[in-house]
């Protein structure tokens, strides 16, 4: 779903749970039945860290790290962008933009939610 600019996360056709990170059975039910969903992309702040060392090419450092509570109840990590890490705190919301890598591939990342 990255590749159309969409934030997708897994939804068991078991038990209606949602996962992230995805994986092929439910931890919940035990199914394996499972389909993808579009997120809204918003949501909140839950755990953050800043790296700043090891440096790899075409990342920007400090390159801050965030575990987001998304309004549809599941937690996925990512990365926080256009955001200076002394302004980082837990609570912040969220809203998920795609950022395409150095090599090609579409990532959804995060940055701080204009004011709603």
């Amino acid at each position: 779903m990255a590749a159309e600019g969409k934030l997708g996360i897994q939804r068991c056709q078991g038990c209606s749970r949602l996962r992230h990170p995805p994986r092929p059975m439910c931890g919940d039910c035990r199914s394996i039945k499972w389909e993808a969903v579009e997120a809204c992309g918003r949501g909140t702040i839950c755990s953050f860290t800043v790296l700043t060392h090891p440096q790899f090419p075409g990342y920007e450092y400090p390159l801050i790290i965030i575990l987001v509570d998304l309004e549809e109840g599941t937690r996925l990590t990512s990365q926080l962008i256009n955001c200076d890490p002394a302004d980082v705190a837990f609570g912040l919301p969220v809203e998920m933009v795609i950022h395409t890598d150095p090599d090609g591939f579409n990532i959804p990342v995060f940055q701080l939610a204009e004011a709603r």
